[in-house]
């Protein structure tokens, strides 16, 4: 999309944040969107980018201000939600103001045509069944030690 992102992302944790994550990335991709600007010589928009900056992101070194201050998570809990998801990711660059592409499958940066026929594209997708296997697959070796775990406590 010209202007936003959509993301079925698989986030296993750790010590950082979902949130303090996607804040990384984006700093990571403004500074390369920033580069690619400047070897396009293109002067309007990093000076537009560059008035974007708050007074207060100016004094600590802020030069270009590429997001909006937003990021929208849903979580997804049930393979119902996931497909709801999918179906709008893959239909909004069809829809709407933008009409980038008439079908979902002939959007170039959709993982439309991998659903369907399971070919990759431009980018690598992973299966979001294959993550619900193992999620499903760890649920059950977690309820499988903690019934050992009982039943040899009880037997002592």
């Amino acid at each position: 999309m010209p202007n936003h992102l959509h993301l079925l992302l698989h986030y296993a944790g750790g010590k950082r944040s979902l949130n303090f994550e996607i804040g990384e990335a984006k700093r990571f991709i403004a500074y390369e969107i920033i580069n690619r600007l400047k070897d396009a010589q293109e002067h309007s928009l990093l000076n537009e980018l560059s008035c974007a900056v708050q007074i207060k992101d100016k004094t600590r070194g802020k030069r270009h201000d590429v997001w909006k201050d937003s990021f929208d998570w849903k979580e997804c809990r049930t393979e119902k939600s996931i497909m709801q998801k999918l179906q709008y990711i893959h239909n909004n660059p069809c829809n709407g103001k933008w009409k980038l592409a008439d079908d979902p499958l002939h959007y170039p940066h959709s993982s439309a045509s991998f659903y369907i026929s399971g070919k990759q594209g431009s980018f690598a997708v992973k299966d979001y069944r294959e993550i619900l296997v193992q999620l499903y697959e760890q649920a059950e070796k977690i309820d499988t030690d903690e019934s050992s775990g009982s039943a040899q406590a009880n037997t002592e």
